[in-house]
């Protein structure tokens, strides 16, 4: 779920698949038409080659899915299951992790749009009593500061009690079924003092997009999966991305995920753990999805699809984090090393990294996956600097 993964990159043994075409090309409308992606077309051979550079990291398998105006290609190395042969390939499911932010932004900002709520409400107003402790006010933190990271509040996720017996290690193969209330971890964050005062600061926190997702139920009258599926799944004919809720399985066909739960070196165990509650990520990082469907949401968000440009504007006003990074309203802007900005959101979960961007225009975006979750983000990095950069 956290945004800038930093797990160690190891060894393992991967198979090496060269996928072959499945599909007949067929160039996009617009870019919220969604492309049947083929084989890696002229102008992208240099994505197979970072796939490959990925494998050296010990990750089973790797895919990456690309759209822009003359339609879409995928590649695809190592295997999605690991001891066997099987190929990832944009069909596959997967875990998207903390990609579920740009989802849980914009179901937040339509309610705004609408006129259901103001991204300036406090969060007390929506949710009245329940931040209070520890130098935390709800009172004192608006719905956009929950968007943009700069509400200060303590991320459930980096509390050592919780992190030692439910997220690391194999405590968390021994409780990786159990089930959480959003309330419940949010009282975990509130047991810390704030990182800054609201809107004094930015620090990445799980916790601003558990209470987002409340405030999404509260606002709208529906649970937050119902209002994702009305709002944005089911107009953008996102049929194999889901909000599993208390679901521990991953649909059919997925890459399974694997993990080393936290150690570091070649020789730590890898383990299978594609199955596991998705309530502890919850609007933070529970939805499962596809390539090509994240490509699809991109594309549609980007031209103002799912909301009116006003508010497109507004998710994309973003706090800068260093030369190259800024944040938005569940939206990372990032510099590429060629001068291009590409607007998405990565993802990190047991199992899985992934990462989903577009150019503000969303004539170009892309999506890339690992079914692990040891190597260092950057390489992801490395293969949509590629995409973006070397491709027209």
């Amino acid at each position: 779920m956290r945004l800038v993964p930093a797990l160690a990159a190891a060894c393992a043994t991967a198979v090496l698949t060269t996928a072959a075409p499945a599909f007949a090309a067929v160039p996009p409308t617009d870019p919220g038409t969604r492309a049947v992606a083929v084989a890696v077309r002229p102008g992208h051979e240099a994505i197979r080659q970072e796939l490959d550079e990925l494998l050296s990291t010990g990750t089973p398998g790797a895919l990456a899915v690309a759209e822009d105006s003359q339609g879409a290609s995928y590649a695809t190395a190592g295997t999605a299951v690991r001891g066997a042969s099987v190929a990832p390939m944009p069909e596959h499911r997967f875990r998207v992790g903390s990609v579920t932010k740009m989802f849980t932004a914009t179901a937040l900002v339509q309610l705004a749009a609408q006129g259901r709520l103001r991204l300036d409400d406090s969060v007390d107003r929506w949710l009245p009593g329940l931040v209070r402790g520890n130098g935390n006010d709800g009172r004192n933190i608006t719905l956009r500061q929950l968007l943009n990271h700069t509400s200060g509040l303590y991320d459930y996720t980096s509390d050592p009690d919780f992190l030692r017996s439910h997220l690391t290690g194999e405590n968390f193969l021994q409780h990786r079924f159990d089930r959480f209330t959003p309330q419940q971890l949010i009282a975990i964050a509130l047991t810390h003092r704030p990182h800054n005062a609201p809107g004094k600061g930015w620090h990445y926190s799980n916790t601003n997009y558990a209470l987002a997702g409340l405030v999404i139920e509260k606002a709208s009258g529906r649970s937050y999966a119902q209002q994702l599926r009305r709002t944005i799944l089911e107009p953008l004919g996102l049929n194999h991305t889901t909000v599993p809720h208390t679901s521990v399985e991953v649909p059919t066909p997925h890459l399974h995920g694997y993990s080393k739960l936290g150690e570091n070196g070649s020789s730590a165990p890898v383990y299978d753990v594609t199955r596991m509650s998705p309530t502890v990520p919850n609007a933070a990082g529970e939805m499962i999805s596809t390539a090509p469907d994240l490509n699809r949401f991109l594309g549609a968000l980007m031209t103002g699809r799912l909301v009116p440009e006003p508010w497109l504007r507004q998710m994309r006003t973003a706090v800068p984090l260093s030369d190259e990074l800024s944040y938005g309203l569940g939206l990372l802007a990032r510099k590429l090393p060629c001068g291009k900005t590409v607007w998405g959101h990565g993802g990190q979960i047991q199992g899985y990294l992934s990462y989903a961007a577009a150019t503000a225009d969303g004539a170009h975006r892309a999506a890339v996956v690992v079914n692990s979750d040891w190597p260092d983000s950057s390489r992801l990095d490395r293969v949509l600097d590629v995409e973006f950069c070397q491709t027209s």
